[in-house]
């Protein structure tokens, strides 16, 4: 005799799927997915960078990092805004163009006065395009006019009437991520970093930074609490971001000299007596990027059991 309870749920069963449906942050798998495969691809890439490092393949695995920073900030973004987030064709189409943009940087980007100028004008724009989207929470139009609109609102409101901005606590956290954007594009500009593809991911994980300090800032003056785990998450992610960071450092190879001048700047292995600082680097950054993971879904679990309808969006 063969069981069918399976496809008669009870009682729990059902108040579960209602609760899932009903309550807490929609629970959207796909963003995770491409992260994992995009984290996979960037090792892959950098064992292929190691066997004979240069400047043409330095920036492969580079690529991935900026999607995984990109995927970051959207998965962000589609907790708040699951009805008006980014289509994939978009989200991909940006990727792709932060992408093309680092090898003209890396082609083109030495000393030419013109690629500069173009990449800071565009890295500006973008920044302001990307902060009205956030202070009006997705109801603002991307298109041709956006720009006429935002100096029509700044006009009226800050001008004429000399009203002040009515999402206060949005506003001086977007003008914190402009200050620190315009300040970085006004160092790529008079610098003219060789190394395009570390400033373009520099841009990149600031930019992550930045916004997941505004999702974490919003989400406690929401009144809203950070459980045990996400809260455990975030501290061991950020031990561990901290020792990677000391190991990447040490500068034990560089693609800006030939391999045999490169290898001149080995130590001795630390680890088994097999495995150096930037073999340790690449362990504690795998494990570190997945704890980054573990709290992008674990950060919202306090909501799992609070209707949608009475949730903050920010």
């Amino acid at each position: 005799m063969t069981t069918i309870w399976s496809q008669h749920p009870g009682p729990r069963t059902v108040r579960n799927d209602v609760n899932a449906l009903e309550c807490g942050i929609p629970k959207h798998f796909g963003l995770y997915y491409a992260m994992g495969t995009a984290l996979m691809m960037e090792g892959l890439l950098s064992a292929c960078y190691h066997v004979c490092p240069n400047y043409t393949n330095f920036q492969f695995d580079t690529s991935f990092m900026y999607m995984i920073a990109g995927l970051c900030m959207l998965k962000l973004y589609q907790k708040r805004h699951p009805d008006i987030n980014a289509s994939a064709y978009t989200a991909y189409a940006c990727l792709a163009g932060v992408i093309f943009s680092s090898v003209l940087g890396v082609v083109f980007g030495k000393g030419n006065n013109v690629f500069w100028i173009i990449f800071s004008v565009i890295h500006i724009l973008a920044t302001m395009l990307l902060s009205t989207q956030l202070y009006y929470m997705g109801r603002w139009r991307l298109d041709s006019g956006i720009l006429r609109r935002m100096v029509h609102i700044i006009y009226t409101d800050s001008i004429r009437q000399c009203s002040g901005p009515m999402y206060i606590d949005r506003m001086v956290l977007l003008v914190m991520g402009n200050i620190v954007n315009w300040s970085l594009a006004a160092y790529g500009l008079l610098e003219r970093p060789n190394d395009f593809a570390s400033y373009l991911l520099a841009i990149a994980i600031c930019n992550l930074l930045l916004y997941f300090a505004f999702y974490i800032i919003m989400k406690l003056r929401s009144g809203e609490r950070i459980q045990c785990l996400a809260l455990v998450c975030i501290l061991f992610t950020a031990v561990v971001w901290g020792l990677a960071l000391y190991f990447v450092f040490q500068g034990l190879s560089t693609w800006q000299k030939t391999p045999a001048e490169s290898r001149e700047h080995n130590r001795d292995c630390i680890l088994l007596s097999f495995f150096d600082d930037h073999d340790i680097w690449h362990f504690l950054s795998s494990i570190a990027m997945f704890g980054s993971f573990l709290v992008l879904m674990t950060m919202d679990d306090d909501l799992d059991t609070v209707q949608r309808d009475k949730i903050f969006a920010f």
